[in-house]
């Protein structure tokens, strides 16, 4: 008499084939890209988890290269560099995730991103204390007339007077956009006992002794240095121009290290020559240069009181090692997970540990009757819930669902057929 062939375990009666795409991918199948030189310990991060298909390159990429590259990428890691438009995601079919390893997102289609349900994470504050740091400094450097001294003396000249140069103490420091990097250039300022004025558009709570003004245009006219922080949006595009100039105390200074689209160039350009501002100190330009290699232009060029950096705020050291662990634990809490606390582009789901169980992740279109769909779909089958966490936006929802891990093939399949999904993934 034949024997039976020999029971399966339950692990391999409900394990996926490896060759079924739809299900969870082990680790070391998932290809991961980073390009322009993210930090190491963001591959060592990756590579300590599990995650061995790693591919980098030094530089930005685009075009048909870019889209070569990540064609069967599973996760991206960018930095400003590399645009990932809708015309790229469009060509990136297997892409769960992007990672910015910088502070802007800008150079990413943050809706087409979301609405093929890949959420972004970037690191908003991982540089602040550099950025701080650079903008305190270029403050005593403007005060003291250094960029000028120091043009002239690079000529052979030789100009030893007290003429334009002051202290900082006793001066007045004005921020325009008080968020994680305006307090704390505030607070260092008032280290060098500056009095601190800010502007944003929410009240903000001021830290020391800091003062809100409840214009723009008060703190130009208050201020003896002022230094922008604000996002790129359409309401700051050339929000210090011609205008905002002219409402700064004449012999004052500007420092720009937030968005190169927030002032406009030639505006500030006449500003210098005319002797309005006695100097400025810019980081982030309109245009810049696409690499190290390439040529930079600006009417800035050639003025002897303007200090000149090439986007540079964050980069230290110690901001891109930061920048890399914390974009690299927000890649594999997302992947291993489900988590997508501070996705920028994306519902917030806060998860605990899967506990064993079958996690089901589902994106789907906020439409009426969603949930509905979804847990009659799991009725229908006897499935019971064990957790359920749900978050929307206006045009996308997420809902993380664990399951007993006997029921996860019916239950993922259930849940791929809902109409309105946008993708659908197990995580065991």
């Amino acid at each position: 008499m034949q024997r039976p062939p020999p029971r399966k375990s339950r692990h391999e009666r409900h394990r996926r084939p490896r060759s079924d795409p739809r299900y969870s991918v082990p680790k070391d199948k998932l290809k991961v890209v980073l390009l322009e030189n993210v930090h190491a310990n963001a591959i060592e991060a990756l590579q300590q988890d599990g995650y061995t298909q790693i591919v980098t390159r030094p530089k930005a990429l685009q075009g048909e290269e870019l889209v070569e590259l990540l064609h069967d990428a599973h996760f991206v890691g960018i930095r400003s560099r590399t645009h990932l438009t809708e015309a790229v995601l469009e060509r990136a079919p297997k892409l769960v995730a992007i990672g910015a390893f910088c502070i802007g997102t800008n150079q990413i289609d943050l809706r087409a991103a979301m609405l093929r349900g890949i959420p972004v994470f970037n690191a908003p504050f991982s540089n602040t204390r550099s950025v701080a740091e650079l903008v305190l400094a270029e403050t005593i450097l403007l005060m003291r007339g250094i960029p000028q001294k120091n043009a002239l003396q690079h000529r052979g000249g030789w100009d030893k007077s007290a003429a334009g140069s002051h202290e900082v103490r006793g001066k007045t420091l004005g921020i325009v956009g008080y968020g994680h990097i305006g307090t704390q250039i505030g607070v260092l300022a008032e280290q060098l006992g500056m009095r601190v004025v800010y502007y944003d558009i929410e009240a903000k709570l001021p830290l020391g002794n800091a003062r809100q003004l409840p214009t723009l245009e008060a703190v130009l006219h208050a201020s003896d240095v002022v230094t922008l922080h604000v996002p790129e949006t359409p309401q700051t595009q050339n929000m210090i121009g011609t205008l905002e100039l002219s409402q700064m105390k004449t012999g004052a200074h500007l420092i720009n290290a937030s968005r190169g689209t927030v002032v406009d160039i030639d505006a500030l350009t006449d500003a210098l020559k005319r002797k309005h501002l006695a100097g400025a100190a810019i980081d982030v330009f309109p245009v810049e240069p696409q690499g190290n290699d390439a040529r930079f232009e600006s009417p800035l060029v050639g003025l002897d009181n303007v200090l000149l950096t090439p986007h540079i705020g964050g980069s230290t050291a110690e901001a891109q090692a930061n920048i890399g662990l914390e974009v690299a634990a927000k890649l594999l809490r997302y992947s291993n997970n489900g988590s997508t606390v501070s996705a920028v582009n994306f519902p917030e789901v806060t998860l605990p540990e899967q506990n064993g169980r079958c996690r089901l992740l589902h994106i789907h279109r906020n439409v009426p009757g969603m949930m509905a769909r979804i847990n009659e779909r799991f009725s229908e089958a006897g499935i019971n819930i064990a957790a359920q966490y749900l978050r929307t936006n206006d045009e996308v929802g997420y809902v993380v669902i664990d399951v007993d891990s006997e029921a996860q093939r019916v239950a993922y399949e259930g849940l791929c057929n809902i109409a309105g999904t946008i993708r659908c993934r197990m995580l065991y």
